[in-house]
């Protein structure tokens, strides 16, 4: 990370995989959308090459530590020459193990669906948690700026990875709940558009806010203001921004749901689950019940409850 492609292309690999398991999570709850047959799934195994998920997320995470901490680095190592870790390189290491949490949780779930394990869901979901973890301990205790525009990107970065966190954990106790698979996906999707858009307005000289500049500090380049008032302004400026994606996200989650649901499932009547819970469902029947009564009236019947009291206290009387 540190440059525009080093947060670009992470969070195209997040945005990927929040949108698979959008569509994959919305397919398989529109085919069992009762809780007892809906289970969502850690990853999602694919017909020709069953680990395709977790592959993408290995060379992802492999491509990521090779940059870091061998291609980045001047000299293509990230020591110095005494076998200490430089202060300039202290970031590297923290990206390359935000990778390697990632790394390990794809490769462990590929152990533990080859073994068979009968806890393996709830395995992957606690590896992936610690995954979320170790991402969100690391940007809060991040070595680089804290306090500038960029802190203040990374500052809002965290709430959707402790959003991403809670929702795999809760994964572990709520296999069944729909809601919960799909609030963990749409906030790693938002994971990789708030990455994307890290990426583009702290390293695109034409996008950075007025009365801030890119200055180059430590062989990085960071964005730093003429002034207080500026950087306040500048940090104003991203909380706007984070709102505005925040929504538009959201939208664009809850219109594929309706748009996947519409085009997979709406001409199967048959494969979704009543509209109604059992108390309107009651309702309905003496709705029913009504009609069918009206429809006597019609053939002769009883024109109204009174007349029906009259009727059955008329006949009690002749039995007498």
């Amino acid at each position: 990370m540190g440059t525009l492609v080093g947060h670009v292309a992470p969070g195209f690999g997040f945005f990927a995989i929040g949108l698979w398991h959008l569509l994959n999570h919305i397919r398989v709850h529109a085919g069992n959308p009762k809780p007892a047959t809906y289970t969502s799934l850690p990853w999602f195994p694919t017909p020709r090459i069953r680990y395709l998920e977790l592959f993408f997320i290995i060379s992802g995470c492999l491509a990521s530590i090779a940059m870091e901490l061998f291609i980045g680095p001047e000299r293509h190592q990230p020591f110095d020459t005494d076998g200490t870790i430089p202060s300039d390189h202290l970031h590297n290491f923290e990206h390359s193990n935000i990778s390697m949490a990632f790394l390990a949780y794809a490769v462990l779930c590929i152990v533990l669906d080859r073994t068979s394990a009968p806890a393996r869901d709830a395995m992957s979901y606690f590896l992936g948690a610690v995954a979320f973890g170790q991402q969100l301990l690391l940007f809060h205790l991040h070595s680089a700026d804290h306090m500038g525009v960029e802190g203040q990107y990374h500052w809002l970065l965290q709430i959707v990875v402790f959003v991403s966190l809670a929702t795999t954990l809760l994964s572990i106790p709520f296999p069944n709940s729909f809601i919960n698979a799909f609030v963990r996906s749409y906030s790693i999707l938002l994971q990789g558009v708030w990455f994307m858009v890290m990426g583009f307005m702290l390293w695109t000289p034409g996008l950075v806010p007025k009365g801030c500049f890119i200055s180059s500090e430590d062989g990085h380049q960071v964005v730093r203001c003429h002034s207080h008032q500026a950087l306040e302004r500048a940090k104003s400026l991203v909380n706007i921004q984070f709102s505005w994606y925040v929504i538009g996200v959201t939208g664009f989650a809850v219109s594929f749901y309706v748009v996947l649901v519409g085009l997979l499932y709406g001409h199967h009547e048959g494969e979704y689950q009543s509209l109604f819970d059992d108390g309107q469902e009651e309702v309905i029947a003496v709705m029913e019940e009504d009609i069918e009564s009206q429809k006597g009236r019609k053939n002769g019947g009883p024109k109204s409850f009174l007349e029906a009291d009259q009727k059955m206290f008329a006949s009690s009387e002749m039995e007498r």
